[in-house]
C-alpha cells in the first residue's frame, strides 16, 4: 500500500511507499486524511512523523491527475492545500522525514511540518511549478512564504529552483541533514522526545502562530484556483 500508519511509544508514524516516485494522486489524500482522523481520535497518539520511503520523499501531485483536466487538477491542488493546512495545525507535533527528493507539492508537505530532517545524499528539493508552467496556487505562496528564507524566496518559489539537501536547509525547507541511513531513526528519536509536550500547549500556540496563515492558505481556495490551467509537461 501507497500509505501505511502505526502507532508505536506514543509516536504515530505515517509512511509514503508506492515503490516509485511517492506521487500525490487523490487515493493518497483521501488515505492521508483517514489516517489522520485515526490520529486525532487515538489519545496515545503525541507526536506525528511523516516519511517517505528511501530515496523519494514525495515527486509531487500525481501528475497524470493534474494534466488530464481542468477540474481533476484543481480537486487535486485543492485538496493537497486543506492537507497542508491540517498538517501545519496538528495538535501534536510533526516531524518530517525526507528520505529523498521532495519536489513541488511533496515540497510544500514538507514546509508544513514542525521539524523536518533530511537525508543526506543527491536530491532535489524545492518548488519547481514554475518549470511546469504552473503559477503557484496562494496557498503555497502563503506557505512558501511564511516557512522559506526572505533572500531565497524569489529564487526557489518565483523562479522555480531546485537545490540539495544542505542549499533546502539554508532556503528552509530542512531544519537539519544527517545520514541517509540515520534519518528515520532520528526522526523518529526527535518525534518521542515532543511527544513529552502538552498537547494542549502545542495546539494552542499553533493557533496563535498561524490562524491567520490559515485563514491566509485556505479562504477563498475554490476561487484562486478557477483559473488555473492544466499545467504543460514536456
Amino acid at each position: 500500500m501507497p500509505v501505511t500508519y502505526e502507532l508505536r511509544d506514543q509516536v504515530a508514524t505515517i509512511t509514503l511507499d508506492d515503490g516509485k516516485a511517492n506521487a500525490i494522486g487523490q487515493d493518497v489524500l483521501d488515505d492521508l486524511n483517514a489516517i489522520l482522523d485515526k490520529v486525532d481520535a487515538e489519545p496515545e497518539a503525541r507526536a506525528l512523523l511523516i516519511a517517505g520511503r528511501p530515496g523519494r520523499f514525495s515527486a509531487g501531485f500525481d501528475l497524470a491527475a493534474m494534466t488530464s483536466s481542468p477540474e481533476s487538477m484543481r480537486r487535486l491542488v485543492i485538496g493537497g492545500g486543506r492537507l497542508c493546512g491540517r498538517l501545519l495545525m496538528q495538535p501534536r507535533p510533526v516531524v518530517m522525514a525526507c528520505t529523498g527528493h521532495a519536489l513541488a507539492a511533496g515540497a510544500l508537505i514538507l514546509l508544513s511540518g514542525d521539524h523536518r530532517i533530511g537525508a543526506e545524499g543527491d536530491w532535489k528539493i524545492g518548488l519547481n511549478e514554475v518549470s511546469i508552467g504552473m503559477p503557484m496556487p496562494r496557498w503555497g505562496v502563503e506557505l512558501a512564504s511564511y516557512r522559506l528564507a526572505p533572500t531565497e524566496l524569489t529564487w526557489r518559489l518565483v523562479l522555480g529552483q531546485t537545490g540539495s539537501p544542505d542549499e533546502a536547509t539554508r532556503a528552509g525547507f530542512l531544519d537539519r541533514v544527517v545520514p541517509a541511513d540515520q534519518v528515520l531513526a532520528e526522526a523518529t528519536a526527535t518525534a518521542a522526545q515532543l511527544a513529552g509536550l502538552r498537547s494542549g500547549a502545542v495546539s494552542g500556540t499553533k493557533e496563535r502562530a498561524r490562524g491567520e496563515l490559515i485563514s491566509r492558505m485556505l479562504d477563498d481556495i475554490e476561487a484562486d484556483l478557477a483559473s488555473v490551467t492544466v499545467p504543460q509537461v514536456g
